[in-house]
């Protein structure tokens, strides 16, 4: 029977990060759901798909995860988009068509297929309310907007017309009051899941935060 993880946090916590971390060291397959809800927010884009024909064209949009070595790619279609879903610009139109129910609804049995036949460690916003209600461990995973947007900072820093620091900061709020005021799954910590919080933690702190709340949970 498999082992599920499920990890929640807001943006620029440090979800997949850590989550890769974890599921590397104990061999879990690691699924990014919000990578998937990109992938579509990339499909709606390049397409320009207004909100009302959403529901109706998703059956197009063919979206997929693939794992290489263990390493988790995302695909519309037969493109490899994993690279391409990382822009603010798509980072912002995920966290609104997130909340379309009818997107939740089309990546809602790729999510829970994957947890059914693999040990996984899955993260997102929804993952321990929604998508794995019955999950063996749940995280909630957080930091402070400002300590989040310092590390969206310094990661996108190298990059040229990287944005500014008030820019990703304004970006990370305007994401949170959209993640936990929609009216569809919204961000919530489940009533079982166990808080972590990274503000003043180092990634490889946090993973082993994480571990030892698994270990002691699942005896893994």
């Amino acid at each position: 029977m498999s082992i599920n993880i499920a990890i929640d946090g807001p943006a620029g916590a440090g979800k997949s990060t850590i989550a890769k971390m974890v599921s590397a060291r104990l061999g879990y397959i690691y699924v990014d759901t919000g990578a998937l809800y990109r992938a579509v927010a990339l499909y709606i884009t390049e397409n320009n798909i207004s909100d009302s024909d959403i529901p109706s064209s998703l059956k197009n949009a063919d979206v997929s995860l693939g794992f290489i070595d263990g390493v988790q790619r995302v695909f519309l279609g037969d493109r490899d988009v994993s690279d391409m879903i990382r822009t603010p610009e798509i980072s912002m139109s995920a966290s609104r068509t997130s909340a379309i129910p009818a997107v939740r609804e089309y990546l809602f049995s790729t999510q829970q297929k994957i947890a059914l036949e693999n040990n996984v460690i899955m993260d997102g916003r929804d993952i321990g309310t929604v998508v794995l209600p019955n999950a063996d461990v749940k995280i909630f995973l957080t930091a402070t907007p400002e300590e989040r947007a310092k590390r969206r900072y310094m990661e996108l820093a190298v990059k040229p017309d990287s944005p500014s620091y008030e820019e990703i900061l304004s970006d990370i709020k305007k994401r949170d009051f959209n993640d936990t005021n929609r009216t569809t799954a919204p961000l919530r910590q489940a009533d079982d899941a166990v808080l972590v919080d990274t503000t003043k933690l180092t990634l490889e702190e946090s993973a082993d935060i994480i571990i030892k709340i698994i270990s002691e949970k699942v005896g893994v």
